[in-house]
């Protein structure tokens, strides 16, 4: 079965709660978005993941994208997990899981370890999904994925 929505696709919109308030995907138009689905906070590979993004703070804000990550615990959870660890990427509270499922980014264990790049249209450029969720996409790695994306502009 086909992960939805796929690379041309329009990303499906979505309002959540987050660590820095409302996010609704609409309000990000005209930027590059990157959701960065996963399974759980203070998890292992969840911890290692977003701390190398701290740890390579001024490499990420050179992404120029807009950057989130997404799994099933509440804000209060995430706010924790990002005091506890001094994290840097803003997280979204995908509580019932809806946001994740229309992603097709989880399972019946819960969200899944998935990237997905959206460009300034709205559409997504590219999804990684991983299949075991041990490793995650490093700064380098996202910067790759970012760099394959031609500027909205240029379509």
């Amino acid at each position: 079965m086909a992960k939805t929505p796929q690379v041309g696709e329009a990303a499906p919109a979505f309002e959540l709660q987050g660590t820095e308030g409302p996010f609704r995907l609409s309000d990000h138009r005209g930027e590059r978005v990157v959701l960065l689905f996963y399974p759980g906070d203070n998890t292992p590979v969840c911890k290692k993941q977003f701390c190398s993004y701290r740890d390579r703070a001024d490499d990420f804000a050179a992404l120029d994208a807009t950057v989130v990550g997404i799994s099933a615990q509440d804000v209060d959870s995430h706010r924790g997990f990002i005091e506890n660890n001094s994290l840097t990427v803003p997280l979204l509270a995908d509580v019932d899981g809806t946001v994740a499922s229309a992603y097709s980014a989880s399972n019946r264990l819960g969200t899944k370890r998935a990237v997905i790049v959206i460009d300034e249209r709205g559409i997504v450029q590219y999804r990684h999904d991983h299949l075991l969720g041990l490793d995650y996409q490093s700064v380098d790695d996202l910067k790759k994925m970012l760099d394959a994306v031609p500027a909205a502009s240029a379509k």
